[in-house]
């Protein structure tokens, strides 16, 4: 390709990449901008013009999609001569040539999992763990390492950043990241993080290897910068050796892996690192049209998170729509027959989402997908009941069905079906923090939900009625799609795009999260629905649902960040909500908490309930009295926002007592002639 060519399809600010072919460059490219597009043809043009040899160029990325999508391009633009790779694979390519020469030995055999370390490490510490807690045990040492995080300094600073790993003490995560470093080396192995160290460690000690390094590639270019960890910078500075001829790209109000070590300062502080710096904005979206642009831009706009600022290139669509549900399970259907109306309208079914906060979250989109026979694919997760939790959930109620087994405290079946889960590791209660252990905690509460749901459905229903739902809904949940509407966290969407998306689940609580307890945590979430939004080419769709189950009282609010995009009569007032919100802010002024005291009344000191509290520990007194004469903890009687729902609203009858959140036809025959006794 002539190099006319190369420029002559680019926008101005794509042009001005292009053309700025010594470093260093900044490019902060909005989502849907054409970044790839702009760095490829750079990468092209400075090959076409003699400035770069094409060995001597790499380009980084952090998938092997990605890497394997710009070497396809560069090969198209006629240089295919030169190296795109993700960290790891440009790392270990080096450390496998370079290791032998320096140590005289094997380079240590690298391993794709860190399980067969992990579990001797967690028997030294005479632990068990199961396969979800060894998932997030793994995922917070990687997390360690990234950030240059060594043992015997992880409990110090895990408690300064809020790392948690299920119910472990810092320090007990610290000995069991110590004795995993001394399996690994026992057994001669390293890990993918280990590739990224270990070159590093040779290119800072040997002279004569970063020189040949340094000789090789003498331009770099990496997409993505926004998710460049501490370790990833580090290497990133001895592959450069004190040189500038850098090209950056990437978007901060795309950050959404923070949690895993992504730091998006090294993008907002490139210049102040590389003195000189050039600085391009790419801001002209083609992939999404002028009403969903200008939701995402709304957003953003004047929040921590804005970046920079589109201007849509498309024709007008539709209206982005926002929508709210009476609950869940009628928020999937109104979905799935929006979905089935546009099949037969001739949309093609591989380009729709529907997209969610969790992957829980996933079961009534399938339920209800599969109800309408619209084929689904799930992406980043197995279907609901493929889930190992799941599976085993299952079998465990079907057993307890045929033995005809009772719940431990003599109550309904419904109880029974929280005994089976509570003896898995469930509790009415989440565990603290995001990961595996959080996941599986999601799947056992939304089987909990689900058998909720189906008694206050029909109150002839059994555990045996409702095995035999689950059954159904996974025989007919099973079938595999070539081909169909994609399910996926927003975290699974990232770098993907459709015509029409559906953001489902859109309630305080859900986005953001529960355990976003910190404004840094609370941007990201907002950064993720930002991400969600810019999925979208032609349609968008949003929506959320008022309760969890069909016949709950509507207390759920919609999620916080769509308050600049509803229209005011629609945005409920925070002052008197009846929703507690876990996310540490004062349920009656919205104002962030900061004492422990607060955290756990959940208001200011200087708010008032909106309760009667005198009443509230008369609820609580005799809920304690009641969970000892039962042999039951308390929360299975009615949790604290139950109590404090009672408290807010004094039920005077059994219907009224029906509308409170967390009481249904089992509780009420059990508990509600107490209750009403202190109520009247």
């Amino acid at each position: 390709m002539s190099q006319p060519d190369l420029l002559a399809a680019l926008d101005p600010e794509q042009r001005e990449v292009a053309e700025t072919l010594r470093g260093p460059v900044r490019v902060l490219a909005g989502a849907g901008t054409g970044k790839t597009r702009a760095i490829t043809h750079r990468i092209a043009h400075g090959v076409a013009t003699g400035v770069y040899a094409p060995t001597e160029v790499l380009a980084v990325t952090f998938t092997t999609r990605a890497a394997g999508e710009m070497r396809a391009r560069l090969g198209a633009l006629g240089a295919g001569g030169v190296q795109a790779r993700t960290f790891h694979s440009a790392a270990l390519r080096q450390l496998r040539y370079f290791w032998p020469h320096v140590h005289g030995t094997e380079l240590p055999q690298l391993t794709d999992s860190k399980f067969p370390m992990l579990g001797p490490a967690v028997r030294r510490q005479r632990m068990n763990a199961d396969q979800a807690l060894l998932r997030d045990l793994a995922s917070e040492i990687e997390w360690a390492k990234v950030s240059n995080v060594r043992p015997d300094d992880y409990p110090r600073i895990a408690a300064a950043r809020g790392r948690s790993v299920a119910t472990l003490d810092a320090e007990v995560v610290g000995r069991i990241f110590t004795a995993y470093e001394e399996v690994k080396r026992g057994q001669g192995r390293m890990d993918m993080e280990d590739a990224l160290l270990l070159t590093a460690g040779l290119l800072a000690e040997d002279e004569r290897v970063a020189a040949q390094v340094r000789r090789q590639y003498k331009w770099f270019t990496v997409d993505e910068f926004q998710d460049v960890s501490p370790l990833q910078s580090a290497l990133l500075d001895l592959w450069l050796g004190g040189r500038h001829e850098i090209c950056v790209v990437g978007d901060p109000a795309q950050t959404i892996y923070s949690f895993a070590g992504a730091d998006a300062n090294y993008l907002r502080d490139f210049p102040s690192r590389h003195p000189g710096t050039t600085s391009v904005e790419l801001v002209r979206n083609y992939r999404s049209t002028p009403q969903v642009v200008s939701a995402a831009n709304t957003l953003l706009a004047g929040t921590p998170s804005q970046g920079v600022r589109l201007l849509a290139q498309r024709e007008a669509g539709p209206a982005v729509t926002y929508t709210g549900a009476p609950d869940e399970v009628a928020e999937a259907a109104v979905v799935a027959q929006r979905i089935a109306r546009l099949r037969d309208a001739g949309q093609s079914l591989d380009e729709v989402a529907v997209l969610f906060r969790i992957n829980a979250q996933s079961e009534a989109y399938e339920e209800a997908l599969a109800d309408h026979k619209v084929p689904y694919l799930v992406r980043g997760a197995g279907r609901f009941f493929e889930r190992p939790e799941v599976r085993e959930a299952v079998t465990r109620l079907r057993g307890a069905a045929r033995s005809g087994a009772t719940p431990a405290e003599g109550d309904g079946w419904v109880d029974l079906v929280r005994d089976v889960l509570t003896g898995m590791g469930w509790s009415a209660d989440p565990p603290t923090g995001r990961g595996q252990t959080r996941d599986r905690w999601e799947s056992w509460q939304s089987l909990a939900a689900q058998a909720e749901g189906f008694a206050q459905a029909d109150d002839a229903h059994d555990l045996g009625a409702f095995v035999d739902d689950l059954d159904r809904r996974a025989s007919e949940q099973h079938a595999p799609s070539v081909g169909g509407v994609t399910l996926a966290t927003f975290h699974a969407a990232k770098g993907l795009e459709y015509d029409v998306v559906f953001l489902v689940g859109l309630q305080d609580g859900t986005l953001p999260i529960t355990y976003a307890d910190t404004p840094q945590a609370v941007e990201e979430e907002r950064r993720l629905l930002y991400v969600g939004m810019t999925r979208a080419r032609r349609e968008l769709v949003c929506s959320w649902a008022q309760a969890r189950n069909p016949g709950q009282a509507a207390r759920r609010r919609p999620s916080r960040f769509l308050t600049p995009l509803l229209p005011a009569e629609a945005v409920p007032k925070p002052a008197g909500s009846s929703t507690r919100n876990k996310a540490r802010t004062c349920v009656e002024c919205g104002a962030p908490l900061t004492t422990a005291a607060e955290k756990n009344r959940r208001r200011c000191a200087s708010c008032p309930a909106s309760y009667d509290e005198a009443l509230y520990e008369r609820l609580r007194e005799w809920r304690r009295l009641r969970s000892q004469e039962d042999k039951i903890a308390a929360f299975m009687v009615f949790s604290n926002q139950t109590l404090e729902e009672i408290a807010e609203h004094k039920p005077q009858t059994p219907a009224a007592l029906l509308e409170i959140n967390g009481i249904g036809p089992e509780k009420l025959a059990k508990y509600g002639d107490d209750v009403l006794e202190l109520t009247g």
